[in-house]
């Protein structure tokens, strides 16, 4: 006789919520050793290479945090972690969004800002995925 478990796994991530998670992190890691290469080799491209890395990673993360704000409202995600996973999530955005325009400008005029926010949104993205992917697994007690 086959036993089923129907109960549901409140803690594991929904897989397009974690594909949208982890795929801005290369994203912003991409942009961050682009504007070190820049920063090394003063070649325009790589400057460029950041901006659309940057822009990117915004979109991917700007759905994660949507799909964060609601999973937030829901009754049973409320508690601390996916509070924090959301303000940690919010915050890589919005200086993400500063980053994009500091990359907007002239390419050395973006420089020595663009690269310190860069290291700070790539930072905070891993930082962001990796509370977002440390909440309770499938079949772990609350």
């Amino acid at each position: 006789m086959a036993v089923s478990d129907n109960q549901r796994h409140r803690g594991a991530l929904h897989p397009i919520h974690a594909v949208l998670l982890a795929g801005a992190v290369p994203l912003f890691l991409g942009a961050m050793l682009s504007d070190i290469a820049y920063s090394s080799s003063y070649q325009v491209q790589w400057k460029n290479f950041a901006s659309w890395l940057i822009v990117g990673g915004l979109a991917l993360s700007g759905f994660a945090l949507l799909w964060s704000g609601i999973d937030l409202l829901r009754a049973d995600r409320r508690g601390k972690l996916p509070l924090a996973s959301f303000l940690l999530l919010l915050t890589t955005w919005a200086l993400g969004f500063i980053n994009a325009l500091i990359h907007a400008r002239d390419a050395w005029g973006s420089m020595p800002e663009g690269l310190v926010l860069s290291i700070i949104v790539a930072v905070l993205a891993v930082a962001a995925t990796w509370l977002a992917f440390s909440g309770l697994r499938p079949g772990a007690d609350k």
